[in-house]
């Protein structure tokens, strides 16, 4: 089951929370936290209040608790532009775009993860088993290699 929560039209660059919400995406949820709370940037309250309102989402709505929740995904789009415009010299004007993003933060249930299996490790019996190779096809494949070069020598001593 996933929960999700999310902050819609903010008045922040996406890049700068973008910045902020990779370093503690793939962190445990406490963990999180504490990264959050000491990070010297504008957009960590943001993801903090949103993964707050996520975990609030979860507690009240589904009776999870905070230590079985991890962090599934927390994504940043970005938002619409508010242009604006400044006066310069002239009579002309340079533009001003102020930008917005979205902030979407979803949690699971840590039974819910899926963890990738490894494969399996060869067995000591399987790897200590040594190569067995027919007889017949070695001996072969050695005259095929000799008889080439001495051909080619022949040829040469006849020129």
């Amino acid at each position: 089951m996933t929960i999700q929560a999310s902050q819609i039209y903010n008045r922040q660059a996406p890049r700068k929370v973008r910045l902020v919400a990779n370093t503690v995406k793939s962190l445990p949820l406490a963990a999180a936290f504490q990264q959050l709370a000491v990070m010297d940037r504008n957009a960590s309250i943001l993801v903090m209040k949103v993964l707050r309102q996520a975990v609030a989402n979860a507690t009240h709505n589904y009776g999870l608790q905070v230590e079985d929740l991890a962090i599934k995904s927390i994504t940043v789009d970005g938002g619409s532009l508010y242009k604006r415009f400044r006066a310069v010299s002239r009579g002309r004007a340079h533009s001003i775009v102020k930008k917005t993003c979205h902030v979407n933060v979803e949690l699971i249930e840590k039974k819910d993860i899926v963890t990738k299996a490894k494969p399996a490790a060869k067995t000591a019996a399987v790897k200590a088993a040594p190569e067995v190779r027919s007889e017949d096809t070695k001996p072969k494949a050695a005259e095929q290699q000799k008889s080439a070069p001495k051909k080619a020598v022949e040829k040469k001593a006849d020129k």
